[in-house]
């Protein structure tokens, strides 16, 4: 196959797994990557764009490609407020999957969060719901929504109670089996590796949650 990926939130701890995932796989002979920022990544099948990402008016006819991938995802605090991360987190993910939608783009794959429920009463869990919600309305030939519990790996930005809260998944995670088990930690390389299996994958459900997503690496 001679196919381009497009590349959403490739700065975080997911997206430079994926990054690097795409870049090894013979299948794809282009990685668009749209980004705030200049990655500084010299290889021949990148191609980096660098934009306002929000701004998704000022550059959609260029989200052209095969297969779209979105690892967008911000916090609160980051973000400032709910309204904000609301902005980030749910609408932005839906505006670029229109975008390519309606550029002939047909898979799409997204990571989203365990715990996702439109209903929640929890802001974060109901912002990915809804944000899931209006990704699968959309007519992509596949569709792929990953549910990874919390992610493992080395951020460049320190999130303390993230850090507490992976020290804890480390040490207990043997404590979580059966039906907990998606709620154990999952490494971010597993969740990258697994979006791009399944995008090519013509058997392919929607969605994954994070003990699946486990599963699909442990089999490769």
């Amino acid at each position: 196959m001679n196919k381009t990926a497009i590349v959403f939130g490739a700065t975080g701890l997911v997206g430079s797994e994926l990054l690097y995932h795409l870049i090894k796989d013979i299948r794809y002979r282009a990685v668009k990557v749209f980004t705030r920022r200049e990655l500084h990544i010299e290889h021949i099948k990148v191609i980096e764009k660098i934009v306002e990402v929000e701004k998704v008016e000022d550059y959609n006819d260029f989200i052209k490609g095969d297969d779209l991938f979105i690892c967008i995802g911000t916090t609160r605090r980051k973000a400032g407020s709910i309204e904000r991360m609301e902005a980030i987190d749910r609408y932005l993910p839906v505006k670029i999957a229109k975008a390519a939608l309606q550029n002939g783009v047909k898979n799409i794959a997204v990571v989203s969060s365990i715990g996702a429920d439109p209903e929640s009463r929890n802001y974060y869990y109901r912002i990915k719901g809804q944000m899931e919600n209006d990704i699968q309305s959309l007519d992509f030939s596949r569709k792929i929504i990953l549910r990874p519990s919390i992610l493992l790996g080395k951020r460049h930005q320190i999130r303390l109670l993230e850090s507490v809260g992976k020290a804890l998944v480390r040490g207990l995670g043997f404590l979580l089996s059966g039906k907990k088990r998606k709620y154990r930690g999952i490494r971010a390389s597993d969740v990258a590796l697994a979006m791009v299996r399944e995008i090519n994958n013509v058997n392919s459900k929607v969605i994954y949650e994070s003990d699946e997503i486990e599963n699909i690496t442990n089999t490769m």
